[in-house]
């Protein structure tokens, strides 16, 4: 009677665990989604990178690639 009631116990977490993997993937999607398109080059200094305002691109670094705005 205890194995069954601790096997009960394992299935109903992991299906509960199941059920949040789901979610935290879509809140990442959300997340990524909504990254900004521009950088200034402030953020692409503590990025690492260097700002080139020639080609206003961010080079190396967190944000290499993206425009400066």
């Amino acid at each position: 009677m205890r194995i069954r009631r601790t096997l009960a116990a394992v299935i109903a977490t992991a299906a509960l665990a199941g059920l949040g993997l789901p979610g935290a993937a879509t809140a990442t999607a959300a997340t990524t989604q909504g990254a900004a398109t521009y950088v200034t080059p402030s953020e692409c200094k503590q990025g690492g990178g260097t700002a080139d305002l020639t080609a206003n691109v961010c080079k190396g670094g967190t944000y290499d690639g993206q425009a400066i705005d």
